[in-house]
């Protein structure tokens, strides 16, 4: 599990085929302590394990899945990313509960200058849409960020100059694709009201057992 509170942004060296699979190395600023073989590090977003690493570096193996279902297939050599150590018991939960599952890529289709600050509005699917909530949290590129607008296919988040600043979201474009996860608990919502094509609960069945 991770927070989606940025701790290290990284540069992409490599990605490239490994056996039946993919290979994606970088390099980071170290951490106080060492990386461990075998750990998990959110990489934009992406749960990866750690396979081989060194002062300042490290190689994770990547899923043909996790390629597909991101985009870390469009970053070439050189691309900063944010990177984020799992959460240890204890840890402050500064951001929201984020479990390195990106749920899709969207696109970053406007960007809107407020003063300090700056607003982006993100199209989506309908699906991710209907779970986010105003004020909830989603994550892009694996920063934990609140929702300040929403539409049936998209939602608008801001960013203030620090998120900017200390992640690899600077780097983003209108046009762009992003990685993003939506809120853990909307999820586990939307599944047992039955937001699919089985039905679930709906107005005409409350009405039918004497609840409207």
């Amino acid at each position: 599990m991770f927070t989606g509170l940025v701790q290290r942004v990284g540069v992409l060296k490599r990605l490239a085929r490994a056996g039946e699979g993919w290979s994606l190395t970088l390099t980071h600023a170290p951490w106080p302590d060492a990386l461990v073989l075998g750990e998990s590090v959110a990489v934009q977003g992406a749960c990866l394990t750690v396979t081989a690493h060194g002062e300042g570096w490290f190689t994770a193996d990547v899923l043909n899945e996790t390629l597909q279902r991101t985009a870390l297939r469009r970053l070439g050599e050189g691309a900063r990313v944010n990177l984020e150590r799992a959460l240890a018991l204890g840890d402050r939960l500064g951001g929201h509960i984020v479990s390195g599952h990106v749920d899709e890529r969207g696109v970053l289709s406007a960007i809107e200058d407020r003063g300090r600050d700056v607003a982006w509005w993100i199209t989506c699917s309908a699906t991710l849409a209907r779970q986010t909530v105003l004020k909830g949290s989603v994550a892009i590129d694996g920063v934990s960020l609140t929702v300040s607008g929403l539409s049936d296919d998209g939602f608008e988040v801001n960013l203030i100059p620090h998120t900017l600043k200390e992640t690899s979201l600077c780097d983003r474009k209108p046009g762009d694709e992003v990685n993003l996860e939506g809120d853990l608990l909307g999820k586990y919502v939307a599944r047992l009201l039955g937001q699919d094509a089985r039905g679930g609960i709906t107005e005409r069945m409350l009405a039918e057992n004497g609840f409207l």
